[in-house]
């Protein structure tokens, strides 16, 4: 029974059409400089991620929203290093009212977001409590969390899985060297990612390096098979992914005598 179970499984699988491998690029950052504006006229479909109560947030949303491009809060998260952290920031200090209210404010200021990143946050991702607190504002708003990884202790993922927030984590920095050549090989590394699961998600930043490398490259993605796609369209997708796993799992029953 195992080897025709397992048979018909292989056929099924084999039948199934092949999707395209997709790609989300996620520019953090965005909303300190007027520069920051010309991001949207990059091709395809970036996702972009504010960060809150800065000079051209408001502004760069309203366009962004205008030209159908998704949009994402970057909201700053204390780190490690003890970095300047700028406005609206969650830090281990506050308590669960503060930091609630401090990142519904943020919210409150950026309505056309669909989910929310962390700017920073090596330190307030490694601890349980203020991620619950997080996960419970974004569960009652219905955002997902797009972990950025900036330490590999990071909690998030695992409240946001307890408070049934959905959520995926970046598998690339694309240009932490903002070099022409760092940059090619970073991208080399995503679309090997792609290649193995069939999406991956990079961050990348406004740098002008970044902006010039990117507008040669995304039309080159695309010719060779990858597409480029918003983010939360790959959230979606984890989730189906792992809905259809459950579906065909074996199931066995074990015989019993009368």
């Amino acid at each position: 029974m195992r080897n025709i179970y397992w048979g018909l499984l292989v056929i099924w699988l084999l039948a199934l059409p092949c999707a395209a491998k997709q790609i989300a690029i996620v520019i953090d950052d965005v909303g300190n400089h007027q520069r920051d504006l010309q991001l949207l006229e990059l091709p395809g479909q970036l996702s972009f991620s504010i960060l809150p109560h800065t000079p051209y947030s408001q502004q760069f949303a309203f366009l962004a929203s205008k030209a159908n491009k998704e949009l994402l809060l970057h909201i700053p998260m204390q780190s490690l290093h003890n970095k300047a952290l700028g406005p609206g920031a969650l830090t281990l200090t506050m308590n669960k009212w503060q930091l609630q209210s401090t990142l519904g404010h943020a919210l409150a200021t950026l309505p056309q977001v669909k989910g929310v990143n962390n700017h920073m946050g090596s330190a307030l991702t490694q601890y349980i409590e203020p991620m619950k607190w997080t996960m419970e504002v974004l569960k009652k708003r219905g955002l997902f969390f797009l972990d950025s990884r900036t330490t590999e202790h990071t909690q998030a993922q695992t409240v946001a899985n307890l408070y049934g927030v959905e959520n995926i984590d970046r598998h690339v920095f694309l240009d932490n060297v903002p070099t022409n050549e760092a940059l090619k090989l970073q991208l080399e590394a995503l679309k090997l990612r792609a290649d193995a699961q069939q999406f991956a998600i990079a961050i990348a930043h406004p740098y002008p390096e970044t902006i010039t490398f990117l507008k040669a490259a995304i039309p080159e993605l695309e010719q060779q098979g990858y597409e480029l796609v918003p983010v939360s369209q790959l959230v979606n997708l984890k989730y189906i992914q792992l809905a259809e796993h459950k579906k065909i799992q074996p199931r066995f029953s074990i015989p019993t005598s009368d």
